[in-house]
């Protein structure tokens, strides 16, 4: 869910036939339909950052998120405190076959940045999410094996390989546990080019909503190379909003609040 340098966006060069065996992309393209139709949603976020000492710093987040028909989703964070970050403000629009957009408006420099393709594999606002984790899973932009079935959480999962089609990614490949319950992901290894454990994402507290859509309350990125950890915690998140096309304009960054 959620800096850089400034740049045009390159082309991800995204084949429009996905690319693995017949297995584990059935299994993609299910927890893909599975969350399809949900329309909108406002949440409101607690950050929790954690250094190699165990030193906690905290933010408070706000993120609006609009589902685009034939394409990825848009999404907005604007983050609310503590005051070195408030104000900052980062757009994303997910896109199947073409090249990701993101753009930040920092407060301190007044001025939106656009993040460039090269950019995307580095930190989030300090935190130990990449600026690629921060987009829209679709399924198009991967390739897949099926590794085999493993218990997680509890929960008898899909294990797949998912390696990443689009460019400048700071993945080699991601290792993915998928409930067969709900296709819900569980856990995710992130691999980085020299194919070593970067990072691990585990999502948990999961909750349905509208009968349908299932939400973590809580994602933990850990990276296992620095020892560091960010959390995303989800106090409050409301579907059916009345958000449009027009909430997600990168020439009114400087303006949101």
């Amino acid at each position: 869910m959620l800096i850089a340098t400034l740049g045009c966006t390159a082309s991800y060069g995204l084949a429009s036939e996905i690319k693995g065996d017949e297995k584990a992309i059935a299994i993609a393209k299910e927890r893909k339909a599975r969350d399809t139709g949900w329309g909108a949603n406002e949440a409101k976020v607690l950050m929790l950052l954690k250094n190699s000492q165990g030193k906690e710093a905290t933010r408070k987040l706000e993120v609006k998120s609009l589902e685009v028909k034939d394409d990825g989703d848009k999404a907005l964070t604007v983050f609310e405190s503590p005051r070195d970050v408030k104000g900052t403000a980062f757009l994303s629009f997910s896109h199947a076959l073409e090249a990701d957009e993101q753009w930040i408006f920092l407060p301190a420099l007044k001025r939106v940045k656009r993040i460039s393709s090269q950019s995307k594999s580095g930190p989030f606002v300090g935190s130990e999410f990449a600026f690629e984790d921060m987009t829209s899973y679709e399924v198009e932009k991967f390739s897949y094996t099926f590794l085999g079935e493993e218990e997680i959480n509890g929960e008898a999962c899909f294990v797949l390989k998912q390696v990443p089609e689009y460019d400048f990614s700071g993945y080699s490949y991601q290792k993915v546990w998928i409930d067969k319950s709900h296709y819900r992901v569980q856990k995710v290894e992130f691999f980085d080019r020299k194919e070593s454990l970067l990072k691990t994402l585990y999502l948990s507290d999961y909750k349905q909503y509208k009968n349908k859509f299932w939400r973590p309350m809580k994602s933990l990125m850990r990276n296992v190379q620095t020892k560091k950890s960010t959390s995303l915690i989800t106090e409050e998140l409301t579907f059916d909003t009345d958000l449009q096309e027009s909430d997600f304009d990168k020439n009114r960054l400087k303006r949101v609040r």
